[in-house]
């Protein structure tokens, strides 16, 4: 018997009909004696509906009682979730973040989790239930409901499968795993049926939607295995033909990890740029300049100081399009006056494209195909930002396809590695 967490994106539970196959799926699952929690997300464009109400009350609603609103969502899910299950014969309970509890910090709308009771959970596994939780949602220390940001049920439940010890955590999504690239910009895109943390990670935090990068982090740190399927398939599917059907995340040293210099084209739209043209070029600078971003809770991303002319320097870097008019006041009303700065740059058509593979570790060029590639396109480069297993340059958004598709076929991602 073994013990495992399911998630269910939004797709997955976008109706009555849907919410019922997934009650097949894990009756599926118990029957063939596993213990299992599952975390759904709310149904379908439920979420944006939720906020939407608020946005139409007032421009800046309190995140404390948008967290308030947002959370129902989940909570409708979980409610019909078990009663699906108690239709198959399964027993099943439903809870919130709050009562499992799920303990977060009181940065609304972005929190983070800090622990997670199990008490609760392991009893009803114990007494042959299966549990049903919220995802994207905890509670602070002061009672207060909080969510953990956009995509947060992914994040939800690896953190339940890590803090309970689940053999794995599985993802169930409107995609069968993780692909070399965007299969809808480039169609010979392959499935990839192991990926490490660490390429996922990188995947994650530059743009690839499958999953959210802090689900990642969590299993990374915890060392859950993860493994992403498709909600969209047979729900009866007998279970040795489901698990390989999708791509398992795990460690660089997995003995099975497939022998690819690059794994995946990573792209990212949401990108803004924002240039500080003549700022002295002195020490500490550059946290003049960003110290009030953060303080703002503005996340950073790709950062270039230029070489310094006549004292002065330019100095840029990159953030997301919703951030960006945040940015760019916290730059002109706190940052330009106190550095006396030439002029501020803003720039919200640019993307950034990345190639990422742990395989760049032990072998040498992989950055001047890149370059030349592009060049060859006559795409120019921006910034660059560079991991040990990541590449990724800052370009005009119109090249972003272009550029995405001649990397795929430049690194010869469409076929299958030699192990």
């Amino acid at each position: 018997m073994g013990f495992y967490v399911h998630k269910y994106g939004g797709t997955s539970m976008g109706s009555v009909e849907r919410i019922k196959n997934v009650a097949k799926r894990v009756a599926k699952w118990v029957r063939a004696g596993h213990q299992i929690v599952v975390v759904p997300s709310a149904m379908s464009g439920e979420t944006n509906r939720l906020l939407g109400l608020a946005k139409e009350i007032s421009a800046n609603p309190d995140p404390r009682e948008l967290d308030m609103i947002a959370s129902t969502g989940e909570q409708v899910s979980v409610g019909l979730l078990a009663i699906a299950l108690q239709a198959e014969g399964i027993q099943a309970v439903s809870y919130a973040g709050w009562q499992v509890p799920i303990i977060t910090d009181s940065a609304y709308t972005k929190a983070r989790i800090q622990s997670i009771d199990d008490d609760k959970v392991r009893n009803d596994l114990n007494a042959g239930k299966v549990v049903v939780i919220t995802g994207f949602q905890g509670v602070d220390n002061n009672g207060n409901i909080s969510t953990l940001g956009r995509g947060g049920s992914d994040t939800s439940a690896v953190a339940v499968a890590a803090a309970l010890k689940a053999d794995e955590c599985l993802i169930y999504t409107d995609v069968d795993g993780v692909y070399t690239t965007d299969p809808r910009i480039v169609p010979e895109a392959r499935k990839l049926g192991v990926i490490s943390f660490e390429e996922m990670i990188e995947m994650a935090s530059l743009g690839s939607k499958v999953l959210q990068i802090r689900s990642v982090e969590f299993a990374g740190k915890y060392r859950m295995p993860t493994r992403v399927l498709s909600s969209l398939t047979d729900p009866l599917m007998p279970l040795e033909q489901e698990m390989p059907s999708g791509t398992l995340i795990t460690f660089e040293e997995d003995e099975h990890m497939e022998a690819a210099v690059i794994s995946g084209i990573a792209f990212s739209r949401d990108e803004a740029k924002i240039t500080i043209m003549g700022v002295p070029d002195k020490p500490g600078i550059a946290y003049q300049i960003l110290g009030p971003v953060a303080d703002a809770n503005i996340d950073v991303d790709v950062i270039i100081q230029n070489q310094s002319v006549n004292g002065l320097t330019d100095f840029s870097f990159t953030v997301s399009r919703g951030e960006y008019s945040k940015a760019m006041e916290v730059i002109n009303s706190v940052v330009k006056p106190g550095i006396h700065a030439r002029e501020i740059i803003g720039d919200t058509k640019v993307c950034k494209v990345s190639a990422v593979g742990i395989g760049m570790r032990s072998h040498v060029g992989i950055a001047a195909q890149m370059f030349r590639t592009l060049s060859e396109e006559g795409i120019n480069i921006q910034m660059i930002s560079t991991s040990e297993i990541k590449i990724s340059v800052v370009i005009e958004d119109k090249y972003m396809e272009l550029a995405v598709r001649a990397l795929h076929k430049a690194f010869g991602l469409e076929a299958a590695p030699v192990a």
